[in-house]
C-alpha cells in the first residue's frame, strides 16, 4: 500500500509495531479531534482514500490496516495469532493508546464496525463516538444459522470444513484472488459500477499476493463465533450513529434497522441507492455526515 499513498496524493504510509508485528496506517491532518477509520474484510486503509483528505481538513485522521489485511503483517493463524474480533479489538485499543494518544471517533465499515465496537467495549475511554457504516450482521454466525434457508444452514459448516484442508483452501483462495473475480464481487457490493475502478481493484488485489494472505482469508471464513453487533452495542458508553446503504446485497437494511433500537444509537441514516461500502461508493453523502457528527 506504500505506492498507493503517493499515487493518491496522501502522506507516506507509516508503520507501528504491535506485539512484534508491523502494522500499516495512514495519517492526515494536523489539528482537531482524532478520527480512526477501520476497513472491512479483505480491504485496507486505501478503502478510505476518498474520505481521509476531507476529514483531515478539521481532524487528525488515522486509517488503520487490521493485522492480516492491507500492508500489515499476516502472521500464521493459531500458531502466531488468532484472527478474531478480540484480537482486532485489542489492536485498535492499543493503537488509540500508543499512536493516537487520546480518545478518538471510531469509524468502521462492515466487519470493521464489529472491530471498533469490540475495542470500545474493552476500553470505553478510547472512544468519543462510534460510526457504523453497513455494519456486518454476521449472518453466518453459529447463533444465527437457524434463521438461514436450509441449504445455507447445512451447507455453510460443510464448506467451512472442506476449506480447512490446506490444498483445497489454497485452491479456493487462488480462484477468488483473481482480478476478474474481485471485480465481479465488487460490482455485486456496489450499486454504482462506475465506482468499481481499476484503482479500487488494485487496492484489493495488492495485499492478496502477500505471503500468508490465503491463510488469513481461510481463518476468517472458518470463524463463526465471537461477538455480534447486538452483543457489543449495549456495552458502549459513547454515542453511536449508523449509516446504511439501502441496496446492500450482503447486509440487508431491514435487519440493520433493528440495531437502531439500542439506546446507544442516536441516529440511523439510510443512504438511498448505495451498496455495502458507502464511504467509497458515495463519499459525497458520507463525508458531510461524518463531518457534522464530529463537529
Amino acid at each position: 500500500m506504500t505506492t498507493f499513498a503517493s499515487e493518491l496524493g496522501l502522506n507516506p504510509v507509516k508503520t507501528w509495531i504491535w506485539q512484534g508485528f508491523p502494522i500499516c496506517y495512514q495519517q492526515q491532518g494536523e489539528s482537531g479531534p482524532a478520527v480512526v477509520l477501520v476497513h472491512g474484510f479483505g480491504a485496507s486503509w486505501g478503502h478510505w482514500r476518498k474520505n481521509i483528505p476531507v476529514l483531515a481538513q478539521k481532524c487528525r485522521v488515522y486509517a488503520l490496516d487490521l493485522i492480516g489485511f492491507g500492508g500489515s503483517a499476516k502472521p500464521s493463524p493459531a500458531t502466531e495469532i488468532n484472527y478474531t474480533f478480540d484480537t482486532w479489538g485489542q489492536q485498535i485499543k492499543d493503537f488509540c493508546q500508543q499512536v493516537v494518544g487520546e480518545a478518538a471517533y471510531l469509524v468502521g465499515n462492515s466487519i470493521g464496525c464489529i472491530a471498533i465496537m469490540q475495542a470500545a467495549a474493552i476500553k470505553p475511554d478510547i472512544s468519543l463516538g462510534v460510526a457504523l457504516l453497513n455494519c456486518s450482521l454476521r449472518l453466518l454466525h453459529e447463533r444465527k444459522r437457524e434463521n438461514l434457508p436450509l441449504s445455507r444452514r447445512l451447507g455453510t459448516p460443510i464448506l467451512q470444513k472442506i476449506l480447512t484442508f490446506r490444498t483445497v483452501g489454497k485452491f479456493f483462495f487462488n480462484q477468488i484472488a483473481k482480478r476478474r473475480t474481485v471485480k465481479k464481487v465488487l460490482q455485486q457490493a456496489y450499486v454504482d459500477d462506475n465506482a468499481v475502478t481499476e484503482e479500487l481493484i488494485d487496492i484489493i488485489m495488492e495485499p492478496a499476493s502477500d505471503p500468508g494472505a490465503a491463510d488469513v482469508f481461510l481463518a476468517f471464513t472458518a470463524y463463526s463465533s465471537g461477538p455480534l453487533a447486538e452483543d457489543l452495542l449495549p456495552k458502549l458508553s459513547s454515542p453511536v450513529i449508523i449509516l446504511w446503504g439501502t441496496d446492500d446485497p450482503w447486509e440487508p437494511i431491514d435487519l440493520g434497522r433493528e440495531l437502531a433500537n439500542y439506546p446507544q444509537v442516536k441516529k440511523f441514516i439510510p443512504l438511498e441507492g448505495v451498496g455495502h461500502c458507502p464511504q467509497d461508493e458515495a463519499p459525497s453523502l458520507v463525508n458531510p455526515i461524518l463531518q457534522d457528527w464530529i463537529a
